[in-house]
């Protein structure tokens, strides 16, 4: 993982098309489905990294195969640096389920896990958020693909980059790894 972080860095990414998931296939990026996954509040969990593990875990239960994923990252928590710190990953994950479907899924999980909404930007036990769904864009009957602020934020976009520097962002046109050196949001990010 330092590897890759210093990849970001010098962005010197190989170039390649598709990725090993380090199975019998290889990841066509154009149809990747990538989930963001975060936790600043360990809630029941030991750690927030043992709440992460957990969560990603529980996706084969409801329908969600992990085939590749990212390590976790760190930063500062956004907007309220003053917040407990985030630990941030990504998943690229294949699904029978239409992107409301994994929506709702996702929302699910993040209420086993003991999420609270209350104020915008309040710590969280889990946070799941959909960044993309292939090449799918715009705003689909109220969720919005890719995610709207995901190339802004380096928690997302390094951890990408991590497992796959050549995604396209499906609306940008940038790939992870120009994405991840350029975001705004989140400057201190950095695999652990």
């Amino acid at each position: 993982m330092v590897g890759a972080d210093k990849r970001i860095e010098e962005n010197d990414a190989p170039a390649r098309v598709a990725v090993d998931v380090g199975i019998d296939e290889t990841l066509d990026l154009d149809q990747a489905v990538i989930v963001a996954l975060g936790c600043n509040d360990k809630g029941a969990w030991s750690s927030c990294r043992e709440a992460l593990e957990a969560a990603l875990a529980r996706f084969r239960s409801e329908g969600i195969d992990v085939v590749a994923r990212s390590g976790w990252w760190s930063s500062l928590a956004w907007p309220d640096p003053s917040d407990p710190p985030f630990l941030n990953g990504v998943a690229i994950v294949r699904t029978d389920h239409d992107p409301h479907a994994l929506m709702a899924t996702l929302g699910r999980i993040e209420d086993a896990f003991g999420r609270r909404r209350s104020v915008r930007n309040a710590p969280r036990t889990l946070d799941l958020d959909l960044i993309a769904y292939g090449r799918l864009s715009g705003d689909l009957e109220g969720l919005i693909l890719p995610h709207p602020r995901a190339a802004e934020r380096r928690f997302v976009m390094g951890p990408i980059a991590e497992i796959a520097p050549d995604w396209v962002h499906p609306t940008d046109g940038r790939k992870a790894l120009d994405l991840a050196v350029s975001a705004s949001v989140g400057r201190d990010a950095h695999a652990i």
